[in-house]
C-alpha cells in the first residue's frame, strides 16, 4: 500500500486520502465562451507523464484538507507541494463549524 505523507497529520495509508487530479489546472477565465472541443479539453485532458508529476489529494478520512505532492508516476516515491490557496496554516479540528 502507498504511503501518502498530509501536510497537517503526517504519513498515512492511501486508503484515506481521495485522489483529486493533476495539480495547477487554472479554471478557464471565461468558461461560457468556450466552444464544446475546448471545454472538453480544459475537463478531461490532463498531463500523462512518466517521472514526478504535481497532484492533488484530499484527506477524506482525517484533517478533510486539500492538499498538492509531487509524486513519480514509475516509483510512487513523494515529495511535498506547493500549498493549496496560498494556505500555510493548519487546518481546522475535523468536524469543526459543521452544523449539527
Amino acid at each position: 500500500m502507498q504511503s501518502i505523507e498530509c501536510p497537517w497529520c503526517g504519513p498515512r495509508d492511501e486508503i484515506e486520502f481521495r485522489y483529486g487530479g493533476q495539480a495547477g489546472v487554472a479554471y478557464p477565465p471565461d468558461p461560457a465562451a468556450l466552444s464544446d472541443e475546448e471545454w472538453a479539453g480544459y475537463v478531461f485532458v490532463r498531463d500523462n507523464p512518466r517521472g514526478w508529476f504535481h497532484e492533488r489529494w484530499f484527506h477524506a478520512h482525517g484533517c478533510r484538507t486539500w492538499f498538492s505532492i509531487r509524486r513519480h508516476t514509475v516509483t510512487h516515491e513523494t515529495e511535498p507541494g506547493p500549498a493549496l490557496h496560498g494556505s500555510g496554516r493548519a487546518p481546522s479540528a475535523p468536524g469543526a463549524g459543521e452544523a449539527g
